[in-house]
């Protein structure tokens, strides 16, 4: 049983909600008034059914205020709105059925025509059932959470790809400044049921597919001139005027969309530079093909790698394609030096540090680091030689010293941390010299002074008229670059050639000779390749009288002659015919010893001249046989014409094929270290013999007490490997043994 006391609060309690549903009127009256006011605004409330065709009732809005009035004066609008939003829910099949049967009619033909017309229609259901904005905030937030949720619950997943489809419409009429009336109707009627908010990523993704579209279709393979700035005016004049419908509704002034717009335009832009990045990054090999003409794709470059930062992504496009299109057997090592120079450049505009140039350059060092013509490719552009045309030298360049690696100064005003992004073997190069760039490919320029020995002597024997002025400078440009101390070979090998001029004329003076060797110093210039050759007849006469000559001349010294390098200039008389030929000394001698006798055979014409190798002879007699002087009666044994013979009826008159133009036989690097390396054999091969097994290091260890033994380890290896192969030593597990 309830107290005394409790039953006074309950009666209370009920007193005062009667008197706040009565207002205090006597009587019931005020209960009855609100009873109908309760029912009137209910009524007006009820969501209809806009397919019934009968009129709506019409309502007096005051009527309808007062009746709201009296219902918020008793407190009872929170049970009032339930009671709305109850009936709304139980009307939502009204519009499902409606969705389902626009969705079947867009499914069916793909007209976007179709979701446009939906969005109209359920437009015309939110204001028909919405309440008026006099009923206050509460009651609008409320209704708009209700109608939205379940629009957005019944709509199919193919509703996307409709709105898709009409955004991109007025995008394309935007941008083609043919904008329909209707497009303004079509957003606002979005902005309306909320599918702005509801589907902004796939309203953004439209404009972001246009921006890649028009930058694949404007700047692909266009790399002369920036296209950044041309791309900026487009979105400014395209682009921008399209996002207001959708990023600045509501705006009221410029300065108010320019707010509103200010985070997604900066991700609009940030894509357009986003895309333009990964269209560079996918041609940039050939963009480094193209340069300098592909300057202008360069800065775009560099400006999009500061806003997007895809700089990793650059280094493993640029290091694939290279591996691809260019690190493989089939490339000249000439391609893959000049395509490594522009590489340097480009990436030196892309990013001065060099991070990016130490990240892609690696594998591209290290693949000509192991290319055996390397070398002598950089070697012949530095001293100009102009057989391919091109030079790796850009010739408005300054001449600078060769770039030595420097520690870092700490004290340096101007000192700047290394980039983030650099790796823990990264040096900043302050050099901007490629040809310095290019030398640190190897651990030492040695390796360049002997080649650039070699191929000076090979151009020095091949002047003819005596001028020495363009080995004369190179040589002086190379002092800059190496040193002086570095050349002084050089300078002793030009001076030979000066002097040996002066010789010729000194002995020619005393005793006139058909002869004008070249006389160089032995100890000075490289090897140059040996023969057994000997000149017969009055070639050896030549000699013999211009060696004692020369030794009058110069008697402290002896001249070592090499008679199978040179050219002979020749006047055969024969019986019916003078020819004049310009041929090598080989070619000179054959001829000669057909002085002695008509027939000769290839073995007896190799034994007089010294042993010289058999298919050097064959060739040399048929240089005179191409002439019609020496004719091959039998297979090995050659004639001399001395009258012409008449050609046969219906032949053809063989013309002399002409010689192609081959530098001097002088030894190249390679060939050298390969000589000196035989030297070392005997070392080895009685180390493996004595001591049984040994490894690589060992062997070089070992070596090292040998005079004058100067390889580096991976030197050896490949001379083991190239006797590895030849049989004379195996090798298991490291382990290197005499071969059985």
């Amino acid at each position: 049983m309830a107290s005394a006391a409790v039953r006074a609060q309950v009666a209370a309690k009920w007193q005062e909600s009667f008197n706040r549903l009565n207002r205090n009127e006597p009587g019931i009256s005020g209960l009855l008034a609100f009873s109908e006011a309760w029912t009137l605004a209910m009524e007006f409330l009820k969501p209809r059914d806009l397919n019934d065709p009968a009129p709506r009732k019409q309502y007096d809005l005051n009527q309808v205020m007062a009746a709201f009035g009296v219902i918020n004066e008793c407190r009872r609008l929170p049970v009032m709105m339930e009671g709305f939003l109850e009936d709304m829910r139980k009307s939502q099949h009204l519009i499902t059925r409606e969705v389902e049967a626009y969705m079947t009619l867009y499914e069916s033909n793909s007209d976007p025509e179709a979701i446009r017309s939906l969005v109209y229609r359920l437009v015309e259901w939110y204001n028909a059932w919405k309440p008026t904005a006099d009923f206050g905030p509460t009651m609008t937030s409320a209704y708009n959470l209700t109608f939205q949720t379940h629009i957005f619950s019944v709509l199919p997943p193919s509703f996307a790809r409709g709105i898709k489809a009409l955004v991109s419409a007025t995008l394309q009429r935007t941008v083609s400044q043919s904008q329909d009336p209707q497009d303004r109707l079509l957003w606002q009627a979005f902005d309306t049921l909320s599918l702005i908010d509801r589907y902004e990523t796939l309203i953004a993704s439209i404009g972001y597919e246009f921006i890649e579209s028009y930058v694949e279709e404007t700047c692909a393979r266009k790399w002369s001139e920036p296209m950044l700035p041309t791309l900026r005016t487009w979105m400014i004049d395209k682009i921008v005027p399209w996002m207001l419908y959708p990023f600045a509704r509501g705006a009221t002034n410029a300065d108010e969309a320019k707010t509103m717009m200010q985070g997604v335009g900066s991700r609009f832009d940030f894509h357009m530079h986003k895309t333009l990045c990964n269209l560079r990054t996918k041609e940039i090999f050939d963009i480094i093909v193209d340069f300098p003409d592909s300057a202008g794709a360069l800065q775009d470059l560099k400006e999009c790698l500061a806003r997007v930062d895809q700089r990793a992504d650059l280094v493993q496009a640029l290091r694939q394609a290279n591996n691809k299109r260019l690190l493989h057997p089939g490339a000249d090592t000439k391609d893959i030096l000049t395509h490594y120079v522009s590489t340097i450049k480009c990436l030196r505009i892309i990013d001065p540090p060099g991070v990016l140039l130490f990240k892609v350059a690696d594998p591209t060092r290290r693949y000509l680091r192991d290319r055996p013509d390397t070398i002598r490719c950089i070697v012949a552009s530095l001293v100009g030689d102009g057989e391919s045309g091109d030079s790796l030298v850009d010739d408005n360049d300054p001449i600078q010293p060769l770039q030595q690696p420097e520690m870092e100064n700490y004290s340096d005003p101007e000192w700047n941390p290394e980039p983030i992004d650099a790796g823990p073997d990264f040096r900043a190069s302050k050099s901007s010299d490629v040809i310095s760039t290019i030398v640190s490919i190897y651990d030492t320029k040695d390796l360049f002074i002997k080649e650039l020995q070699v191929l000076l002597a090979q151009r020095l024997l091949a002047v003819k008229d005596g001028n020495f002025d363009r080995e004369r400078r190179n040589v002086e440009i190379l002092k800059i670059r190496f040193g002086e101390a570095a050349l002084q070979v050089c300078e002793v090998m030009l001076r030979d050639m000066t002097d040996s001029r002066r010789i010729d004329q000194h002995v020619q003076s005393q005793n006139v000779s058909s002869m004008h060797p070249t006389i160089i110093s032995r100890h000075f210039w490289p090897a140059l390749e040996s023969s057994d050759m000997v000149m017969p007849g009055q070639f050896q006469t030549l000699q013999e009288q211009y060696a004692k000559e020369f030794s009058v001349f110069k008697p402290d010294k002896v001249l070592r002659w090499l008679p199978h390098l040179g050219r002979v200039h020749l006047q055969l008389e024969l019986e019916d015919r003078t020819l004049e030929a310009d041929v090598p000394p080989l070619e000179a001698a054959f001829i000669e010893l057909f002085s002695e006798k008509d027939v000769w055979t290839v073995d007896e014409l190799v034994l007089r001249s010294g042993s010289v190798n058999r298919n050097a002879a064959v060739k040399a007699l048929a240089t005179w046989v191409d002439m019609h002087v020496l004719k091959e009666d039998s297979e090995g044994v050659f004639r001399l014409l001395s009258v012409a013979e008449v050609p046969t009826p219906g032949s053809r008159p063989q013309a002399p094929k002409p010689e192609a133009e081959e530098l001097p036989p002088v030894m190249s690097v390679q060939q050298q270290q390969a000589e000196q390396m035989k030297v070392y054999w005997k070392f080895i091969e009685g180390m493996l013999t004595n001591l049984g097994s040994l490894p690589l290091d060992r062997i070089q260890s070992m070596l090292k007490f040998a005079p004058g033994y100067d390889r580096t380890v991976e030197q050896l290896g490949s001379f083991m490997e190239a006797a590895r192969r030849e049989g004379l030593v195996n090798v298991k597990d490291g382990m290197w043994r005499i071969g059985k």
